[in-house]
C-alpha cells in the first residue's frame, strides 16, 4: 500500500481493519470480498476527517501557481505545536507561548518590501495591545532577522521574530510551507489563550497584504471577552 497522505494519518489507537472475524487495531488490510481485494477501515473513524485537508493546496507568487505543503487550519482548530529558532543555538517552540493571545505573521522573507512593512505594521500595531504576544515567522535564517530588526528598530518587547529554517516544522504543522521554494507563504493566525485558532489567514497571492483589519478587530474582539 502506498504512503497515506500526511493530513489523512490516524492515531493507530483510532484505526482498525477487520480480517477474516479479527478486528486488528491500528493495521490496514484488504480482506477480499466477492473475490475483490477491499480496505477496509472504521467508516466513524473517518468522518472524523477534514477531507479539505488532504485537497491539494495553492497559492500564487506573481500569477505562477505553487504549491502549499501542510493542512488547512481555519477558527476553532487547535493551534499546533512546532519547533522555531530564536537564535542559530537556542529553540522555541510554540507551545512555550501560550497563556495570552498570540498573532503569528507569517512571511517569505523579511528582505523583500511586503513582509517588512507586515513585520513593521505589527510592530507599531502592538503597542497598543500590550495583552497580546506578536511574532513575525519566516525561514529566514535568524541571524539575518535579527539583523533587519536592529536595521528596522523592531522592538523585541513587542514582537519576537522567530526562524522557521532549520527543518520548516512550523510551515508543515500549519500549512503554510512552499516546499519548492523552501519558504512560507503569507499568512496569519490568531490564537487564544486557550490554544484554540481564532483568525487565519492564507494570503492568495503572496505579494499582497494580509488583511490588517481583519486580524485587529479579532485581536480586540477576544480582548473585549
Amino acid at each position: 500500500m502506498g504512503d497515506m497522505p500526511e493530513a489523512c494519518a490516524l492515531p493507530s489507537s483510532t484505526l482498525t481493519t477487520t480480517r477474516s472475524d479479527r478486528t486488528i487495531p491500528g493495521v490496514l488490510s484488504f480482506p477480499t470480498i466477492c473475490g475483490v481485494r477491499t480496505l477496509s477501515v472504521d467508516l466513524a473513524t473517518c468522518a472524523l476527517f477534514s477531507w479539505r485537508r488532504i485537497v491539494a493546496r495553492t497559492c500564487t507568487l506573481k500569477g505562477k501557481p505553487l504549491t502549499l505543503t501542510g493542512p488547512e487550519l481555519r477558527p476553532g482548530d487547535t493551534a499546533p505545536d512546532a519547533t522555531l529558532k530564536k537564535t542559530l543555538v537556542d529553540n522555541v517552540r510554540i507551545a512555550d507561548t501560550a497563556g495570552k493571545v498570540r498573532i503569528f505573521s507569517v512571511v517569505p522573507s523579511l528582505d523583500t518590501p511586503v513582509c517588512a512593512e507586515q513585520t513593521k505594521r505589527f510592530n507599531e500595531e502592538a503597542a497598543a495591545l500590550p495583552n497580546a504576544s506578536f511574532f513575525t515567522i519566516s525561514c529566514d535564517l535568524p541571524t539575518g532577522m535579527a539583523r533587519f530588526c536592529g536595521a528596522e528598530g523592531i522592538d523585541p518587547e513587542r514582537l519576537q521574530v522567530l526562524s522557521d529554517h532549520f527543518d520548516t516544522s512550523f510551515g508543515k504543522a500549519y500549512g503554510t510551507l512552499l516546499a519548492d521554494l523552501r519558504i512560507e507563504t503569507r499568512a496569519v493566525f490568531v490564537v487564544d489563550s486557550a490554544n484554540t485558532i481564532r483568525y487565519a489567514e492564507y494570503v492568495a497571492e503572496v505579494t499582497n497584504h494580509p488583511d490588517y483589519d481583519a486580524v485587529l478587530a479579532c485581536v480586540k474582539e477576544i480582548a473585549a471577552s
